[in-house]
């Protein structure tokens, strides 16, 4: 069974631990490890992830499963969107459906903060992940190449998922039923 457990202060060391692992293993194929190492502290150090949770409204899920950590997100609340801005799992853990439930639990997140639309970035040799999201129905909206500093480039595509207007509907719907029984076990 799969959890998704929201990651508190005390956790952010052993969150960071966990990125550096599977940064290194994951992205070694598609870029140097002078680029991963910089984009690891730059981007998934204790530091960094203190400060994104603190002023960048960012929080950060385990993915756990069989009482271990074995991936993670990170969500950040913008004005508009949901920003999805990691989503990574170990690899021995890849392609046995915990992306997908994640995935969920991410549209559920989503739906209960009233976002009508899901965006990331995604590397653009990333190939494994872009499948993934547009199985999961996002699309390519746009592309970006971004400076990061000491000379690298993260080129990248800009993904949506919008919900549709049915999904909507039904959260109200449920939203609504909610109320309904809250009222009546109030009586």
């Amino acid at each position: 069974m799969v959890k998704f457990i929201k990651v508190e202060n005390d956790d952010i060391l052993e969150l960071s631990d966990l990125a550096f692992d599977i940064w290194h293993e994951y992205w070694i194929s598609l870029l140097s490890l002078v680029q991963i190492d910089y984009m690891v502290e730059k981007f998934q150090s204790e530091n960094a992830i203190r400060n994104q949770i603190k002023t960048e409204h960012y929080t950060y899920f385990f993915i756990n499963a069989e009482e271990e950590n074995i991936g993670y997100f990170g969500l950040s609340l913008k004005q508009d969107y949901l920003f999805l801005s990691k989503l990574y799992i170990k690899e021995n853990f890849r392609h046995s459906g915990f992306g997908t439930q994640a995935f969920k639990f991410i549209k559920d997140f989503a739906l209960s903060n009233n976002y009508e639309k899901i965006i990331l970035t995604v590397n653009k040799k990333n190939r494994n992940a872009i499948d993934a999201y547009l199985k999961w129905g996002f699309e390519i909206i746009d592309s970006v190449e971004t400076e990061i500093g000491e000379g690298f480039i993260m080129d990248d595509y800009i993904m949506e998922y919008r919900f549709s207007p049915q999904q909507l509907k039904d959260k109200q719907e449920e939203e609504m039923e909610s109320a309904r029984a809250s009222g009546e076990n109030l009586l």
